[in-house]
């Protein structure tokens, strides 16, 4: 039996910190093996990179998600109780509700929910000298997502819910104050959404028939109960959060653009002619190149071996997300930028990986995958065909140890005019 390889040093996170999205792939390449141990946060973890790690890694006999994911993300990005940490018929049966109310329909209907936010903010950002892109972008997610999943929201609120649902994920991993207020945030939430539950069940607040938020207060769970007001909330904000996060996306989707702009013809020509092949390789080729998260938790269900290894039954484990998206056993000239390389081949279920992996039904691969893609196609046809805007002089470069990394100064857009 052989041993695991130690990445050297007593305890590695800090280095982790400093590079989150390269630091498991690169003590993989290094010590020549597909899974290594790293002391992270005090506790021995094993870090897989590449396909065939990440098809073991959903393998649901051998990993369970059940306490896995640290305390820290837990009691901010995820919440208590969700979805993210079931397993077996728990973990299908509130699935289901995602899949459900995330079915192409209810996608098309928020799709054109994000476009109505997009022209009522085009007015705004014309009045203002340089507008940051992925700050902007927030208000307008927030104000969409809460009308599509029938959470009711005046005006005032805006800016307060914006915050607290972005702190959820742009601060979770920041410092201490940063980490705190996404701690604060997340209880902030849960409250005003645990109680206009909690209202709505007893027929004092009125949901919008067929809205996301009525499907989340009525869902019942394998045991024929509905979820506890706060439970709830947590699947609620497991709607609203990933859609202001993809906030990120196109961002991402602009920065590229803006670095590779032999793409802007094809993608243009794609967009406009209805023949979207190409735009979808390209917001593909988005996701696959540029870092969101750099790694989903799981712990070893069992004792078992793989590739002449022996796993131990209660170890965490850690799958890199961006390392296997860039494996270069996967992608030809994986730094590259090249949406064409989506033209000639379908991504599988455990080489392309950038919001998990297998298959959503069944396993914990992110049920708003259809929401990001459709998000990103939409924000680029506004940049590319509704608006006109310029990128001014700022550092553009990505700050890799930012959880989630972009660019420096956020994607400053100036100039911006509305297209008729």
């Amino acid at each position: 039996m052989r041993r695991i390889p130690q990445v050297s040093g007593w305890d590695q996170s800090l280095a982790f910190l400093a590079d989150p999205y390269r630091f498991i792939a690169r003590n993989c390449r290094q010590l020549r093996s597909e899974v290594v141990q790293a002391r992270l946060l005090l506790r021995q973890t094993l870090c897989f990179t590449g396909p065939r790690a990440a098809e073991l890694f959903y393998n649901e006999s051998l990993f369970c998600r059940a306490g896995a994911a640290p305390e820290p993300l837990r009691a901010t990005l995820f919440g208590k109780g969700g979805v993210q940490g079931l397993d077996g018929a728990a973990h299908r049966r509130r699935k289901a509700l995602f899949m459900r109310v995330l079915a192409p329909e209810q996608v098309a209907a928020l799709v054109r929910q994000v476009s109505h936010e997009w022209e009522h903010e085009l007015a705004r950002w014309a009045e203002q000298p340089r507008v940051p892109l992925y700050a902007a972008l927030h208000p307008m997610l927030t104000r969409a997502v809460c009308h599509w999943a029938g959470v009711p929201l005046a005006p005032a609120q805006v800016a307060l819910r914006t915050r607290e649902l972005v702190a959820l994920f742009d601060q979770a991993a920041g410092p201490p104050l940063s980490h705190l207020h996404s701690r604060l945030a997340r209880m902030a939430l849960e409250s005003w959404l645990a109680h206009l539950l909690a209202e709505a069940r007893a027929g004092r607040v009125e949901l919008p028939e067929g809205s996301a938020a009525e499907a989340v207060a009525l869902h019942r769970d394998e045991d024929g109960k509905v979820l506890r007001p706060r439970i709830a909330a947590v699947e609620l904000i497991n709607l609203l959060r990933p859609t202001v996060a993809v906030s990120v996306f196109i961002t991402q989707a602009a920065h590229a653009l803006h670095m590779a702009p032999q793409c802007r013809e094809p993608l243009s020509d794609s967009l406009a002619g209805g023949d979207m092949r190409y735009a979808q390789a390209f917001v593909q080729e988005v996701r696959r190149w540029y870092p969101f998260f750099p790694a989903v938790a799981a712990r070893v269900r069992h004792d078992f071996e793989w590739q002449g290894y022996h796993f131990s039954r209660g170890e965490l484990a850690l799958l890199d997300l961006y390392g296997t998206n860039h494996d270069p056993r996967s992608w030809d000239d994986a730094d590259e930028f090249r949406p064409q390389r989506f033209l000639a081949r379908k991504p599988g279920a455990y080489d392309f990986i950038p919001q998990g992996g297998a298959e959503p039904h069944a396993h914990h691969r992110c049920p708003g995958e259809g929401v990001a893609i459709a998000l990103m196609m939409l924000s680029l046809d506004w940049l590319l065909h509704r608006m006109r805007c310029e990128v001014p002089q700022q550092d553009l470069s990505l700050d890799m140890s930012r959880l989630p990394a972009l660019p420096r100064d956020g994607l400053l857009i100036s100039g911006v005019q509305a297209l008729s």
